[in-house]
């Protein structure tokens, strides 16, 4: 028994999430050559250190924005599950990325701290307020994608929203008190506060490699229901797992019990596929054991 089920509103959403992606990256690479420009003209080391880290995520999101759309592309001889599973590497590099981006960032701050500089704060302000609204702008269309590519790629824009709210507030500053150590500070809170979140998406995006049983799943539930009629004797060789953190896949061995007739396993067959379906697996296969038939896979799997 085998279970496929497909939606016009996953492609949609798939399409949705693509303009998403793509409106992020633009947005991003045309402010990182303004902020290229910008830092060497109001001479601020931390603006010029947040563009190299925005060109990093220019070229992440655009990553992520090819590895999305190839990752919509169906099933066929060499990968038979499709393609899916790009937009989890997508996430994946795009958390390195962000990593190394982010301990740059907290490189380029630790010295300040007993260096720092004045930069020029008024053209500070003004860059400031822009990037907030540029990347505001892109973190607010991917809010209502929830794929791991997505998630990744909209805390990296919301990386830069914060860093550029902790420019805003120290241009603000510095335009009344002579206190420019407040730059590499609030650079190095925002930075921390981004690593622990993203290092969280990572480990997400990782337990989906390593075929972790998605947390969402109730495999236990699940399984006590399969063993609910009388035509079964039980359930072994259970696995679960993810094929892109949303779109899940399940496989087990039923147990029949007293060689039932024909029509009771053909009922038997539809009252699992709806079953499987409820618990929402987009790939579902279920095998029948006759009694007295022994299993290939021994006892393989999650226990009952």
């Amino acid at each position: 028994m085998h279970g496929h089920p497909h939606s016009h509103g996953h492609h949609h959403h798939a399409e949705e999430e693509g303009r998403a992606i793509a409106v992020a990256f633009w947005l991003n690479f045309i402010f990182t050559i303004i902020e290229f420009v910008g830092g060497l003209m109001v001479n601020s080391v931390a603006i010029l250190s947040d563009a190299v880290h925005d060109l990093g995520d220019t070229l992440a999101i655009g990553m992520g924005w090819a590895l999305g759309k190839t990752s919509q592309r169906k099933a066929d001889s060499k990968y038979s599950y499709g393609y899916q599973r790009l937009s989890v590497l997508a996430a994946v590099i795009n958390a390195l990325v962000l990593i190394v981006g982010s301990i740059f960032i907290i490189s380029e701050a630790v010295p300040r701290l007993w260096a720092p500089e004045m930069p020029d704060a008024t053209g500070m302000l003004w860059l400031a307020v822009l990037g907030v609204v540029v990347n505001g702008l892109g973190a607010w269309r991917l809010l209502r994608q929830s794929s791991m590519n997505a998630s990744m790629i909209r805390w990296h824009l919301l990386e830069d929203v914060l860093g550029w709210l902790a420019v805003l507030v120290v241009s603000l500053v510095l335009m009344v008190w002579d206190v420019p150590i407040l730059d590499p500070i609030l650079s190095i809170g925002f930075t921390l506060f981004i690593l622990f979140n993203v290092a969280r998406n990572l480990w997400a995006s990782l337990k989906v490699f390593l075929q972790a049983v998605p947390a969402d799943v109730d495999v236990q539930a699940l399984v006590a229901q399969l063993c609910e009629p009388r035509q079964v004797g039980g359930v072994h060789h259970v696995h679960v797992w993810s094929l892109d953190g949303e779109h899940h896949v399940f496989s087990a061995h039923v147990e029949l019990q007293g060689a039932p007739p024909v029509e009771e396993v053909l009922a038997l067959k539809q009252h699992f596929r709806q079953l499987v379906m409820d618990y929402g697996f987009a790939h579902s296969t279920i095998e029948f054991e006759w009694p007295e038939e022994s299993c290939r896979h021994g006892e393989e799997g999650l226990a009952p």
